[in-house]
C-alpha cells in the first residue's frame, strides 16, 4: 500500500491551481511550506501540506498534518495511516472525522506501491503523466497539540494489481473536490462516493531506481574501503 509519494511542484505553484479552480481564494495565513521548484518526497510521519475548507473563512487553506494517527500504545508511532473507504464511515477510529467533514486533499505528481509479499519488496512509482497532478483523499483529526491525518484507499486499478496488491489512493475527479471538502454541501453517501478506483490508461508504472551507495576512498584507517 502506499506510504510514499512526491509533488514535483513548488508550493507557489499549487497555490496557483487552488485559486484557479472555481475562483476558489485559499487563505492568506495558510501553513509555510517550501516555494522553490524542486521534488518533494513525502513519507509516512512527513508533515504533508493537506487543504481543508474553512468554513468560518469560506476559503481553501493548507495545513500542515503529520501523517499518520498515533497508535495507542505509543503515540510516536503511526497506526493507522490508511482508511479503507468502504468502511470510512463505519469504523470509529475514521466515522466522526469522515461525517464532520474533517477531509482534506493532498496534491502529488506520483505515488509509490510495492507487492504484497513477505519480506523487502521492490518498489514501483506510478505517474499518470508528466503534467497531471493528483488529489488525495485523506481524513484528518486533532490529537491534543498534534492534528495528524490518514490516506483513504480503494481497490487497485487493473495496473497496480498486476504487481500484485489490492489497494491504492482513493484519487479524487476534480469535480469532486468541493464535495469531499465539505465546500459544496452534499450527504455521506455522495461524500463517499467520491472514493473510487481510478483506471489510468495513460498511467506508466515503473520500478523505483535506488542510487547507488557511494563506494568509499580507501584511507590508512580503513585500508579496505573499496572492498
Amino acid at each position: 500500500m502506499c506510504g510514499k509519494f512526491a509533488a514535483k511542484a513548488s508550493w507557489r505553484e499549487v497555490t496557483n491551481i487552488l485559486e484557479a479552480m472555481k475562483g476558489t481564494p485559499l487563505s492568506q495565513d495558510a501553513a509555510r511550506f517550501p516555494e522553490e521548484d524542486r521534488d518533494v518526497g513525502y513519507r509516512v510521519m512527513s508533515a504533508l501540506p493537506v487543504i481543508v475548507w474553512d468554513k468560518a473563512r469560506a476559503a481553501r487553506q493548507v495545513v500542515a498534518m503529520r501523517w499518520g494517527f498515533p497508535a495507542r500504545d505509543d503515540p510516536r508511532r503511526p497506526d493507522p495511516i490508511h482508511a479503507r473507504a468502504e468502511t470510512i464511515d463505519e469504523k470509529p477510529t475514521f466515522r466522526d472525522a469522515f461525517l464532520d467533514s474533517q477531509r482534506g486533499i493532498v496534491l502529488a505528481r506520483n505515488f509509490n506501491e510495492a507487492p504484497d509479499i513477505d519480506g523487502p519488496a521492490q518498489q514501483h512509482i506510478i505517474t499518470p503523466g508528466e503534467d497531471a497532478i493528483l488529489g488525495f483523499a485523506f481524513l484528518w483529526r486533532r490529537f491534543g497539540d498534534l492534528i495528524a491525518c490518514v490516506m483513504a484507499t480503494v481497490p487497485a486499478n487493473d495496473l497496480i494489481a498486476g504487481l500484485p496488491t489490492d489497494r491504492m489512493p482513493a484519487i479524487l475527479h476534480p469535480d469532486d473536490w468541493a464535495i469531499w471538502l465539505g465546500e459544496e454541501p452534499a450527504d455521506s453517501a455522495r461524500v463517499k462516493a467520491c472514493l473510487k478506483t481510478t483506471e489510468g490508461a495513460d498511467w506508466r508504472m515503473s520500478p523505483e531506481q535506488r542510487a547507488a551507495r557511494p563506494r568509499r576512498k580507501p584511507v590508512v584507517s580503513d585500508p579496505g574501503g573499496l572492498f
